[in-house]
């Protein structure tokens, strides 16, 4: 999705008021893929400048109410928003650099797990998080020039 025409589509499908920052947090959104806040407060400057904190803030709320976007918190991560909503991916973190990508689920349909005890609850969804190095991370490590000290007794 790239043009403000589709965005506002898509705000007016949600029954949302179309407005310049809705516009602009959905584009920066869309552009930076699983962005924190403090980046997509970046990016809707970038575009209007005069927009606070705050409306950002709301914006991102009244999008994720809505299901525009969604909001992803992995372990030791602040919160992210992402596009890709409706389905039940998962995510893949780079322990090293924090760069995190999707990951369609592995087998069967949502939630893709299933509990070994539900405790009456009706399961909707289940969060899976792959922790592991991305291919630029892994390459620096298994090149790693630092010499190694070695420890005399």
């Amino acid at each position: 999705m790239s043009s403000a025409a589709e965005y506002e589509s898509l705000l007016r499908d949600s029954e949302l008021r179309v407005t310049r920052p809705r516009v602009a947090v959905l584009n920066a959104v869309y552009d930076h893929p699983h962005a924190d806040t403090t980046s997509i407060i970046d990016a809707v400057r970038g575009e209007l400048p005069e927009v606070s904190h705050q409306a950002v803030y709301d914006v991102l709320r009244a999008l994720t109410d809505a299901g525009l976007v969604r909001n992803i918190q992995p372990p030791g991560s602040v919160a992210r928003y992402e596009s890709r909503v409706g389905d039940n991916h998962h995510h893949i973190v780079c322990r090293s650099c924090g760069a995190i990508a999707d990951v369609d689920c592995a087998v069967g349909d949502a939630p893709c797990l299933t509990a070994s005890e539900d405790h009456g609850f009706v399961i909707e969804e289940a969060e899976v998080v792959y922790r592991g190095l991305c291919p630029d991370c892994a390459a620096e490590s298994t090149h790693d020039p630092s010499p190694r000290k070695e420890s005399r007794v």
